[in-house]
């Protein structure tokens, strides 16, 4: 699957893949069920108040959660396939100790999304970069791993798209 992707739409979908409090939100969800919406900041103390609402402002903007009635925030079938994106990227991460052999579950997700970047772009003609493009540490066997991401990418193309905010009043 080749779906071409402008260096300025992977820039996009990196950054916000690799959010620490999107990443948090979304397997926190993913691992434990629905929140209230009340228990939000008891559920991630890690967070802070405006992490928690960008958050999830930015996961319900871009279809990753849902506000389910009676049970709080859940995943809709984008989110729990993110999170399950999430999971490839680092069992892939630990199983060659990148970044580090010890870090946090949300600096693996950015290293892989990091490396995977380069290899996302049309800058190499008619569709993607080939995966030759990814370099550095460890970069062998990211074949599974970026083809989830641009499965999960192709089917939700409103990440790579950048939104513009709207106008305060």
């Amino acid at each position: 699957m080749s779906t071409p992707f402008t260096p300025a739409e992977v820039r996009h979908a990196v950054e916000l893949l690799a959010s620490r409090s999107l990443i948090r939100l979304v397997t926190e969800i993913d691992d434990n069920g629905a929140i209230p919406p009340r228990r939000l900041a008891g559920t991630l103390p890690d967070l802070s108040t405006h992490q928690l609402r960008s958050a999830s402002d930015t996961a319900r903007t871009h279809g990753l959660i849902r506000v389910a009635s009676g049970a709080g925030l859940e995943l809709t079938d984008s989110g729990t396939e993110l999170a399950d994106l999430y999971d490839a990227m680092a069992r892939w991460a630990r199983r060659h100790a990148v970044p580090a052999p010890v870090c946090e579950f949300s600096r693996r997700i950015r290293h892989v999304l990091d490396l995977l970047a380069p290899s996302l772009t049309t800058e190499h003609g008619d569709g993607l970069a080939p995966l030759s493009a990814v370099t550095g540490a460890g970069a062998a066997g990211l074949a599974r791993p970026r083809t989830l991401l641009i499965q999960w990418l192709a089917a939700n193309p409103q990440v790579a798209r950048a939104f513009e905010p709207e106008p305060v009043a």
